[in-house]
Order: C-alpha cells, then sequence, then structure tokens
C-alpha cells in the first residue's frame, strides 16, 4: 500500500483519498453514528427508569417494613 502512494503529491494522500471515502461511505458512517447515539439514547433512559424504579419501591416499602411481610 505504501509503494501506491509513494509518487503521488500529498494532496492526493491527505486530501482527495479521505474526501473520496467520505463520498462513498458516507451514508455507512452516518448509520452507524445515528444507531450507536440512539443506542446510547436508549440506555440512558432503561437506567433513569430502572433508578426511578427501584427510588419509588424503596420509598415505599420503608414505610411498611414494620410488617416483615416482604
Amino acid at each position: 500500500m505504501r509503494e501506491i502512494f509513494a509518487g503521488l503529491p500529498w494532496w492526493v494522500k491527505w486530501v482527495a483519498v479521505p474526501v473520496i471515502a467520505l463520498v462513498l461511505f458516507g451514508g455507512l458512517i452516518a448509520a452507524v453514528a445515528k444507531f450507536v447515539v440512539v443506542l446510547l439514547f436508549k440506555l440512558l433512559i432503561f437506567v433513569a427508569l430502572i433508578g426511578g424504579l427501584i427510588y419509588v419501591v424503596r420509598k415505599f416499602t420503608a414505610g411498611s417494613s414494620s410488617r416483615g411481610d416482604w
């Protein structure tokens, strides 16, 4: 691979090749980035809901701990 780029100007290696790669694979990169962001958002919502559920359960069971039913 190094031999291919050896005789080419710097702008081909550092400008033209990345631009061509972004044009060809830009949609794929955007789709992967969107998937990761959506997954992280859903994970954050999941953690918040589980935390809220644990808080509510502990708040209601703290008052009834003298019963010992649970």
